[in-house]
């Protein structure tokens, strides 16, 4: 059969290749921090261990499937396939990069456990195929052991009977070593496997096998002369040396491939006789020496086979034999450790919860990566960045647009990201509720991880809030987003998670929480490499020790650079208040306040250098809570009770600036052009924001305030979690309407903790904060669940009135956090089953 290439295929692949041109990489400083020198052997002892386990991973999360080290410049792999039936359509098939709009009916990990592996779906619907990626670990040797994938394909329901679909898996070796296929040259390709053999300073020699498959996989038979010579049941393997800056850029690769084999196509048969797709769109087969290595294989139907990288050092290789059992048994007790630690409560008892709760958890954490490049910085401490003038937003949008922004480092950074389509790097305030799942699962992974975040910062206590490393992360970042700022803040919600830490320690000098009881899980031998810094005690306090010069470090730089003007206005303080507590987000703009995280969220208008903001002023009393628990525990008495006495000048400052006697809720406040101090009242998340941070105790004058109008239905509550902007203000879904009416799972976390933490003390607002926390409990949860069931994804926000999902899809970060209001107890008060109903005050 012959096939009629359309006239402009050749000229969509260029075009194709045009848009993935190769971007540069600079190379400049190592990490300021390094994790070498520890004061303990023991909490470095635990650290190698740690690291085997933590090696190798899919630490390229924006990748559907790619598999690499926890070490900069080493080996890259990643997985691409594509429906071939037309000419047409095939450009646009193929897949690689997590995208948005790719047409997928789900994907993600069904489970997964960082230090062992686990299993994934993609749904592909538009490709009429589900992928299946189950990898695992086996420790072992000194190079972090081995691994393996086996990679499955099953067509839908809706797939044509001869569903023809191209594979192509690669490996790249960036930096210093060898990496070269090993098979004797066949021109026509492989029936047997294909091994790579590499040897690198920090892998080691190792050896990377694509196995053939099973004899159930079926080929496209002969239709054209041109299978002749490339035939279609075996392997194709292609080899080149490309720029190292290009390697994270396979798709392109493959690309130019492709098109030098359909040029040569129609030079041989001419446009009118051409091959069909499925031929056409194949590499050549040319293995040998390179940095870049394309396997690609064509299939007829399902499919499967194997990817087996073995470390020379470890015991034994990696076989195929014996995957299979290795799989079921990473499987078997991942849902068994899972049961016991993240089991759901009533009335969420169901085993689709249970599943739900996993699929939650597991792509959490199977989209933690490894990233490191340069980034971009502008130091030109421009006096305009100092923001103390009126008009101050259009004099630093000036100095911004002298472009003085430079490159720096590279840095590398262990961090779980917010989506894998749309964020795949660091965000500095999404990881702390990133962690607050992590860390019940696997405290050592999550310690690991704050450790990465703090060794960016610089020597004056700065980190950047989000993390573009090299020119891969920038590629998903539009320009004018791009450079970052050293007087940019972001909220320290990594603190939250030393909060939690804390409360594991057993007698951690007095500063377990009493509200800890819901949390706290008997620890089996099993858990040792998740747990052993809860089981050393020594080695946690020096883990703190080291950290806290950090810690330190990083609140300094937050009272140095945020803090709010309080002697250039006259300012409603009392005599025993404090001069110094109050503080102001820089970045503002009249539209927004990026830095803050919220970031249209009604503000005060025009925005002004005396202003004053109440959601900074609240995690800054959490941040010196959470410091001075810190100090308390490495013995830094002094700095314990200076961190106590500003704790207690900060409470007193709250109310003084910020609590609004007629509006009875908490305000951001600004100066009027009478000079005075006035507050600005948009009821919402910032209103909230003193009882989100654990400030507003059971005894507080001002709970039940705050609580009623959480409980507010014309105000704040809904049937799918607490509003972000009231419905009685201006703005209410106005403009972008980000923060400005969506439910947020963050967010709604921290006012259910907070409702249950009230819910269990006594106190005069005690029933109420029940009443309210059963309800959002089984409201937040339904509205997540049901739109995971009817999408296949867990999404950014949620419509506060139908609970669907909005903005990015598949955003498996902080609205993860489900997974722990699952595993909240229900207090039994108007308690009913859940049956996808929402609870109504």
């Amino acid at each position: 059969m012959a096939w009629s290439i359309p006239m402009g295929i050749r000229a969509i692949l260029t075009c194709l290749l045009a848009f993935f041109l190769p971007l540069t990489l600079a190379q400049g400083d190592v990490p300021l921090v390094s994790s070498e020198g520890d004061p303990s052997a023991q909490i470095n002892h635990l650290a190698r261990t740690s690291n085997q386990s933590l090696f190798w991973g899919p630490y390229r999360p924006n990748l559907y499937f790619g598999v690499r080290p926890r070490i900069p410049k080493s080996l890259l792999t990643g997985l691409m396939w594509a429906k071939v039936d037309n000419f047409q359509s095939v450009q646009n098939n193929f897949r690689h990069t997590c995208e948005q709009n790719d047409g997928m009916a789900g994907y993600g990990w069904d489970e997964y456990d960082a230090r062992t592996g686990g299993r994934q779906t993609i749904r592909d619907a538009e490709n009429n195929i589900d992928i299946h990626t189950d990898f695992v670990k086996v420790p072992g040797g000194a190079h972090g052991g081995n691994w393996a994938v086996r990679i499955q394909g099953v067509p839908r329901e809706d797939a044509p009977p001869d569903l023809k679909t191209a594979v192509i898996f690669y490996a790249g070796m960036e930096g210093i070593g060898s990496l070269g296929v090993t098979n004797d040259r066949d021109t026509l390709g492989y029936e047997e496997s294909v091994i790579l053999e590499g040897e690198t300073p920090d892998l080691g020699a190792f050896s990377l096998v694509v196995t053939a498959g099973p004899d159930s996989n079926a080929h496209p038979a002969m239709s054209h002369p041109s299978y002749v010579d490339k035939p279609l049941d075996r392997t194709m393997v292609f080899s080149a040396q490309v720029p190292e800056e290009a390697l994270w850029q396979a798709r392109p690769a493959v690309f130019t491939q492709m098109k030098q084999e359909i040029d040569g196509y129609v030079a041989k048969y001419g446009e009118q006789a051409m091959p069909p797709p499925h031929q056409a769109f194949t590499i050549s087969n040319d293995p040998g020496e390179g940095n870049l290595h394309l396997t690609q294989k064509v299939f007829e139907g399902a499919f499967e086979f194997d990817v087996l990288y073995s470390s020379h050092s470890a015991p034994e290789h990696m076989g195929r034999d014996k995957l299979k059992d290795k799989l079921d048994a990473v499987t078997t007790a991942f849902s068994s450790r899972y049961a016991r630690i993240f089991a759901p409560q009533s009335p969420f008892t169901s085993s689709k919860y249970l599943q739900f709760s996993k699929h939650l958890f597991s792509n959490l954490v199977g989209g933690i990566g490894y990233f490191y490049g340069d980034s971009i910085v502008d130091r030109s401490y421009a006096p305009e960045y100092e923001e103390d003038n009126e008009g101050f937003w259009q004099e630093a949008a000036e100095a911004r647009a002298r472009g003085r922004a430079k490159l720096e480092g590279p840095s590398e950074l262990f961090s779980s990201i917010p989506s894998r389509p749309f964020f795949p790097r660091g965000f500095l305030w999404d990881e702390g509720f990133h962690l607050l799942p992590v860390i019940d699962w696997d405290v050592d992974l999550t310690l690991q991880i704050i450790k990465s975040w703090f060794n960016l910062m610089d020597e004056d206590g700065w980190i950047a809030r989000e993390q573009i490393l090299g020119a891969e992360a920038r590629s998903k970042v539009p320009q004018e987003f791009q450079t970052q700022y050293p007087h940019y803040a972001n909220p320290p919600t990594l603190f939250l998670v030393l909060d939690a830490f804390l409360d594991k320690l057993p007698n951690a000098n007095g500063t377990k929480s009493p509200g800890d009881s819901h949390h706290s899980r008997t620890m089996d031998r099993e858990d040792d490499v998740y747990m052993a810094y809860l089981s050393n005690p020594p080695a946690a306090l020096a883990y703190l020790r080291n950290l806290y010069p950090l810690l330190k470090r990083h609140y300094d730089w937050f009272k140095r650079t945020q803090s709010g003007d309080l002697k250039s206005y006259d300012r409603p303080l009392s005599s025993s208040s404090s001069s110094r507590e109050a503080y102001r987000w820089r970045g503002r703009t009249p539209q927004h306040i990026l830095t803050s995280g919220l970031d249209d969220y009604p503000r005060a208008q025009p925005p002004h250098p005396g202003e004053l903001h109440v959601d900074l002023m609240s995690w800054m009393g959490m941040m010196t809570r959470s410091l001075r628990r810190i100090a308390t525990v490495v013995g830094e008495a002094d700095d314990a009770m200076e961190l106590e006495a500003a704790e207690t000048a900060l409470l007193r400052n709250l109310d003084d600036l910020h609590w609004d006697q007629q509006a009875q809720t908490y305000c951001d406040a600004t100066i009027d052009e009478y000079e005075e101090h006035v507050h600005v009242c948009h009821k919402g998340y910032i209103s909230i924001f003193p009882f989100l941070t654990g400030l507003v105790g059971a005894d507080s004058p001002r709970l039940g305030a705050i609580l009623d109008l959480i409980g507010d239905a014309k105000e704040l509550w809904s049937d799918h979690g607490i509003r972000s902007l009231s419905q009685k203000d201006e703005f209410y879904q106005t403009d972008e309407n980000y923060w400005r009416s969506p439910v947020w799972m963050n967010i709604n976390y921290l006012v259910l903790t907070n409702l249950l933490n009230i819910a269990e003390q006594p106190g005069p607002q005690r029933a109420k904060a029940t009443k309210l926390y059963n309800s959002l409990r089984r409201n937040l949860i339904s509205t997540v669940y049901d739109e995971w069931e009817r999408t296949g994804f867990a999404w950014e926000q949620y419509h506060p009135d139908t609970g669907q999902g909005q903005r990015t899809q598949h955003f498996t970060g902080w609205t993860s956090l489900v997974v722990k209001m699952l595993g909240m107890p229900d207090l039994g008060e108007g308690q009913k089953r859940a049956t996808g109903g929402h609870d109504e005050l």
